[in-house]
């Protein structure tokens, strides 16, 4: 068992006593995606920001998954939606670190490839 997947078990067993935790759900998903676990990480990305969209970290890193699978649609719309939040909590930070991760991945769009 690999070092990464321990630390699944132990994130896993957590959530058990404290299924609603935020940063434990977090925690999973990039668990689940470093031990190439995509589908599964970015389906707990997606389950956490249904249940609190406000949840900045976890659309930047959904769409820096999805960018790496070639995905670039469904990673824009994850970093569209991260802005929008971010801007709303005004994490400015947060907004600018997704525009710039977002106008790269436009610009590979645009150079065909």
């Amino acid at each position: 068992m690999s070092m990464s997947e321990s630390r699944l078990e132990k994130l896993e067993a957590m959530l058990l006593g404290e299924p609603d935790d935020l940063f434990l759900r977090y925690s999973r998903a990039m668990e689940l995606e470093k031990i190439g676990r995509h589908d599964e990480s970015i389906a707990a990305f997606s389950a956490l920001l249904e249940d609190e969209p406000s949840y900045v970290p976890a659309y930047y890193m959904a769409g820096q998954l999805l960018a790496r699978l070639g995905r670039r649609d469904e990673a824009s719309d994850y970093l569209l939606r991260g802005i929008d939040q971010a801007r709303q909590s005004g994490d400015a930070h947060a907004v600018d670190e997704m525009t710039q991760f977002l106008d790269n991945l436009k610009a590979i769009d645009a150079g065909g490839g």
